[in-house]
């Protein structure tokens, strides 16, 4: 029940509270039933329509709460589940990407997916759980009626079963934990499996390493901890099974053959066990996904606890309008730095100092590794320097005001992901306008766009491009960045990029930074940016 309490939030404890009420009087209805039934045996006294009266009202009780309460039990849990994914996405969606990049994405995406569902199985057994536990109380109230004494020594054997059971459980509790740790290195491996699919289909030997010292062995070691996980609970489940069926065999063969026997009392007794046989199973076989529910609450909890790590991740609202009039945008001394590899090396872009203006065509060039993609990343606050200042017409942009000035720009970035629908953008004649650029992109005879919806993506990476190309026309932002865009573009089109689809936004004053090794346009832009080894070795003018 410890994870039902963890999963209420705070304005659901009316809602829980209820609930509660609604399955004790479950459960006393259930005792009352065991009293009529234990009555009607021993005393003839009662009035038989008196017996029949009180059945039915007492099943009716009993059945009536036992659904209240089944209702408002998944209400919240339910509700709980759906603030927490909610709740989730939006921390991935307001944490630092550089933080994200260090907790891990296999790691969050087992947290997304494994973990949520397993929390969502869970909740589903926690109204059942509750009934049952109803059940049992009211069934020792009824015990305790009957005979005190007895009920104390029958608590006694449930005390001793119970500490054994926990005992016996901690070690099947430590095999589900390594289990579900195997489950993010299982992940790491999927996503291995999706990203290097072209890969692995073109290289034998690579493939079936793959499968083999990979993958096999992760679901090995998931396996057999799994595995023990249930073979440990199952021993405990034998355990509470004998100390069960002990108690009801004293109560059947020595409870007669001592003084002061009373039947009534010892067939009440038996009667309310036989009877709350089926709620305790149900209770302990629920266990293992209780277990593993609470496993993934604490996995839960500690990505978040990552993600909030350097602080409240929250952006805090900045109510002032994007700025496309602005004039300038200044590095003034702006630095990031990697953490070492395992040598010791920290690649470090900067010290940047560096002015961008509005209406400039700024071509950025460097090798591999030179910082090219980490500029970008800081360039559009994807980043924050970690030494010096980015200024936007002299005002610092900081923690606070980050997510506003990342406002400014739009992006096609190398590594791109391309939505189904144009998320985010509005506006009566806003298909006509996706249209007239499909027109532009070549684009037109390929797909529709019918309520915001493309009927396609299934497109080459050239075409994809020209899509996610399309999304930052209709975003209209003050900045531009094309991060080798280009470099998926036939002959044709790539000629139509340079010289006509960038000519248009800076005609429109727009600001482009393109990353590109083709030096043969590169007369058209205003200025070359060249990085080496992240550091700023050519700031000049490509036009006289």
């Amino acid at each position: 029940m410890s994870l039902l309490f963890a999963l209420v939030p705070a304005r659901s404890w009316l809602v829980a509270g209820a609930a509660v009420v609604a399955g004790l009087v479950s459960g006393a209805a259930s005792a009352g039933l065991i009293a009529l039934v234990n009555t009607a045996i021993h005393h003839a006294r009662p009035s038989r329509s008196l017996l029949i009266a009180g059945f039915v009202g007492l099943v009716t009780t009993k059945v009536v709460s036992q659904a209240l309460a089944r209702l408002l039990l998944n209400r919240f849990t339910q509700r709980t589940l759906a603030e927490l994914c909610r709740d989730l996405s939006r921390k991935v969606l307001a944490t630092p990407l550089r933080d994200l990049e260090h907790v891990g994405i296999p790691r969050i995406l087992a947290t997304l997916t494994d973990d949520v569902a397993w929390l969502g199985w869970a909740a589903q057994n926690v109204p059942a759980v509750a009934m049952n536990a109803a059940v049992v109380l009211g069934c020792a109230m009824y015990l305790g009626w009957l005979s005190p004494s007895t009920l104390v020594a029958v608590a006694f054997v449930v005390v001793i079963g119970m500490i054994g059971y926990r005992l016996l459980t901690a070690r099947a509790y430590r095999s589900l934990q390594r289990a579900r740790d195997t489950r993010d290195v299982l992940f790491h491996h999927f996503r291995a499996l999706t990203e290097g699919m072209k890969e692995l289909k073109l290289h034998a030997p690579r493939r079936e390493a793959f499968l083999s010292e990979r993958i096999a062995t992760a679901t090995e070691d998931l396996r057999q901890h799994a595995l023990a996980g249930i073979r440990r609970h199952l021993v405990a489940d034998t355990w509470n099974q004998i100390l069960f069926y002990g108690l009801l065999g004293g109560l059947l063969f020595a409870a007669p053959a001592g003084s002061g026997y009373d039947t009534e009392a010892v067939t009440g007794y038996v009667l309310a066990i036989l009877y709350m046989m089926a709620p305790v199973w149900g209770i302990f076989e629920a266990w293992p996904i209780f277990a593993r529910g609470r496993i993934a609450l604490e996995k839960i909890r500690e990505v978040g606890v990552s993600l909030t790590a350097v602080g409240d991740q929250t952006p805090t609202p900045w109510r002032v309008e994007v700025p496309h009039e602005w004039r300038r945008l200044d590095f003034e001394g702006a630095m990031f730095t990697y953490q070492p590899d395992l040598d010791g090396n920290a690649f470090a872009l900067g010290p940047l100092d560096l002015t961008l203006r509005r209406g400039e065509l700024v071509f950025l060039t460097g090798g591999n590794g030179s910082g090219k993609s980490t500029f970008v990343k800081m360039l559009t606050g994807l980043y924050s320097p970690q030494v010096g200042t980015i200024r936007l017409d002299g005002l610092a942009i900081t923690d606070k005001n980050r997510d506003w000035y990342s406002q400014l720009f739009s992006a096609v970035f190398s590594d791109f992901y391309l939505f189904d629908s144009l998320l985010g953008l509005s506006g009566p004649d806003l298909d006509a306008r996706a249209q007239r650029h499909l027109v532009e992109l070549e684009l037109d005879g390929t797909l529709q766009i019918r309520n915001r919806t493309l009927s396609t993506t299934a497109l080459s990476q050239g075409q994809r491009k020209r899509l996610a190309l399309l999304t930052a026309f209709l975003e209209d932002r003050p900045i531009y960045v094309f991060d080798e865009w280009a470099a998926d573009q036939d002959v044709h089109y790539r000629e139509i990029f340079y010289t006509r689809l960038l000519a248009d936004l800076i005609a429109r004053g727009k600001t482009v930074v393109v990353i590109s090794h083709d030096d043969r346009y590169y007369h058209l832009g205003d200025r070359i940016v060249k990085l080496e080894s992240g550091k700023l070795v050519e700031n000049r003018r490509s036009r006289p």
